[in-house]
């Protein structure tokens, strides 16, 4: 059973390196760029989002156990994560693009 599971895995590599797989690039540069910039964006919007969500819970359980600092930490994370969220807007309106 390994020898087969080896030869298996052989063949499959060996399959992978011959064939060349064609690649369909966009004539554009400039869109492929673009299109790399908004999924960077798309990526860092749900980091901020995450953060969002996550000092919205440390400032509810800050209020639940009366901890001033804990709460202070959750509205840093909360402004912390609105920026990140917004951050293409903000980088737009910057630069009056």
């Amino acid at each position: 059973m390994k020898r087969f599971l080896k030869q298996l895995l052989v063949t499959g590599l060996l399959l992978h390196v011959l064939f060349i797989y064609p690649a369909f690039a966009e004539s554009d540069p400039l869109k492929i760029i673009l299109n790399l910039s908004d999924f960077i964006f798309s990526i860092i919007r749900a980091v901020g989002m995450i953060m969002l969500g996550f000092g919205i819970v440390q400032i509810g359980l800050s209020l639940k156990s009366h901890d001033a600092s804990q709460r202070a930490n959750g509205f840093f994370t909360l402004a912390g994560g609105i920026i990140i969220t917004f951050s293409k807007e903000i980088l737009l309106l910057i630069t009056g693009g």
